[in-house]
C-alpha cells in the first residue's frame, strides 16, 4: 500500500515513528519537514515510483495525503 511506503520513507528522512503519521499529518506542523526535507523526500518518492514529482505539484503537497494522492495519480497512467 502507498500509504505504508510513505509512512516508510517520512519517518527515515524525518526521523519520526511511523506510528505517528497519518495520512491527515500535516508535512510541516505535525511532522517538522522543513524546505530541505521536502527535497530529501521528494527525491525518495522519485526513486522509489520512477516518477517526476514537478515543482508546482511539490508546493501544494502540505499533507501525507497529498503525496499519497499524487503517487496514486502518476502511477495509474503508465
Amino acid at each position: 500500500m502507498i500509504f505504508d511506503e510513505i509512512k516508510d520513507i517520512l519517518a527515515e528522512q524525518l526521523d519520526v515513528n511511523p506510528d505517528t503519521i497519518e495520512m491527515s499529518s500535516d508535512l510541516s506542523s505535525d511532522l517538522g519537514a522543513d524546505s530541505l526535507d521536502a527535497i530529501d523526500i521528494v527525491m525518495s518518492i522519485e526513486d522509489q515510483y520512477g516518477i517526476e514529482v514537478p515543482d508546482s505539484v511539490i508546493e501544494n503537497m502540505k499533507t501525507v495525503e497529498d503525496i499519497v494522492n499524487f503517487i496514486e495519480g502518476a502511477t495509474t497512467e503508465d
